[in-house]
């Protein structure tokens, strides 16, 4: 699936959970002509004159609120583009106490890693010099 098409998927999920809260905007919802490529490009025609090329994801859900609650609104014409939707993943306790689990031991086994491999560089010893024995002024020749 592209990100376009994701963007449209959360765009329609977002809008059917804002109808099931609120019930003045399911009224409009309901019964609104528009489909959700209306509100998809609505929404771009909007980024695209705004001249932002990053919005939160409320500026982007307040437009699609926007196109539905006002019948008369100019959607614009469509626009050929890709979209990028970022997903903002929830875990819980449970998951994230095993994601802490497990982090933490791929961290101890770095460093273990780290360390075996530290102490088993071998040395570099100084070769020694071999000195030439010193002559005296005393030695006989």
């Amino acid at each position: 699936m592209q990100g376009t098409e994701k963007f449209k998927v959360a765009i329609k999920t977002y809008l059917d959970k804002r109808a099931q809260e609120d019930t003045l905007f399911r009224a409009k919802y309901e019964t609104t002509s528009r489909t959700i490529d209306d509100v998809v490009t609505y929404i771009l025609n909007e980024v695209k004159a705004s001249g932002c090329n990053g919005f939160a994801d409320a500026e982007i859900y307040s437009m699609a609120v926007h196109v539905i609650d006002e019948p008369t609104l100019e959607i614009g014409k469509p626009i050929k583009c890709n979209v990028v939707v970022n997903h903002h993943i929830e875990l819980t306790e449970e998951e994230k106490t095993q994601q802490r689990e497990l982090t933490l031991k791929r961290f101890q086994e770095e460093e273990l890693r780290k360390l075996q491999t530290r102490n088993s560089k071998p040395k570099t010893v100084k070769p020694q010099e071999t000195k030439q024995p010193e002559l005296s002024l005393f030695d006989d020749f």
